[in-house]
């Protein structure tokens, strides 16, 4: 269990780079929605090599940290126990330190999809298509091994990149298709689509966007609407943006880390749009 929420506590979110990150606009929104006034929220730039020396500094104000890259795995053997859902794609992006001095990590991303995808509408789903194989691949394929009840199609640019994702999917146990990232129009016709590639590299696939298109999860937030995104939408799909797994997976942590429930997620949703906008 985390500590008491009391006075004085810490929380940070870790990375490098970091300066763009989202996450202290969420987490002071919902530390002002629940009352917590004296806790902090902050962000430093640290990559690997400085991680087990910050965790080492640390003392026993801090409640919690959110990771993102490149800590979210380097960050696993410095811990004392990492959840079932961290240990099935070997990615921690949450740090709790509980009240007796241990460090537990969890993964909220992969509930956070669910999350975000229930908000919409999208609790079940007979197929899926996921467009790319990188580490965010990983949790989108984890959170599909939980709604999809068919096949999960996966899009890739490389043979490494697919025997990696048939990897993720035995030890998840679902089954998945691999297709070349040529292929990919073909992805736009499934129930869901998930793009976790960067930005730009769906960009093309745009002018594909069938007539009255399913559901489109791209997870970025930045810049928004992707291309994609925008066509989607035109055509009358529903979108689900990055920043809605960002406000989901944060909600989750807000909750862990403080042991408050439910997080005020509407009160994040304002700040995470409200600080995009001043960007």
């Amino acid at each position: 269990m985390p500590v008491p929420a009391t006075d004085g506590r810490r929380a940070a979110v870790l990375g490098s780079p970091i300066a763009h990150s989202l996450s202290p606009a969420l987490h002071r929104a919902a530390y002002a929605e629940l009352g917590l006034a004296e806790w902090t929220y902050d962000r430093f730039d640290v990559d690997e090599a400085a991680l087990p020396g910050f965790l080492g500094k640390l003392g026993p104000e801090w409640a919690g940290l959110s990771l993102t890259m490149p800590l979210k795995r380097a960050v696993i053997p410095l811990l004392d126990e990492i959840s079932d859902t961290a240990s099935a794609v070997d990615a921690v992006n949450t740090v709790v330190f509980t009240a007796d001095g241990r460090r537990t990590g969890d993964n909220t991303d992969i509930p956070g999809m669910v999350a975000a995808l229930r908000e919409h509408g999208v609790e079940k789903v007979e197929s899926a298509a996921i467009l790319g194989a990188g580490a965010t691949a990983s949790s989108a394929l984890a959170a599909l091994a939980r709604i999809c009840t068919g096949d999960i199609t996966v899009y890739v640019r490389s043979a490494a990149r697919a025997d990696e994702m048939r990897g993720w999917a035995e030890r998840l146990g679902t089954g998945i298709r691999v297709a070349d990232w040529e292929r990919a129009e073909e992805a736009l016709r499934a129930p869901l689509v998930i793009a976790t590639t960067p930005a730009g590299t769906t960009d093309a696939l745009a002018a594909a966007v069938p007539e009255m298109p399913a559901t489109l999860f791209d997870v970025l937030y930045e810049p928004w609407p992707t291309t994609l995104a925008a066509r989607w939408s035109a055509h009358g799909g529903a979108v689900v943006s990055g920043l809605d797994l960002l406000l989901h997976q944060a909600v989750l942590q807000v909750e862990q880390m403080t042991g408050r429930t439910p997080a005020p997620l509407a009160a994040m949703r304002t700040a995470g749009e409200r600080a995009l906008a001043e960007r």
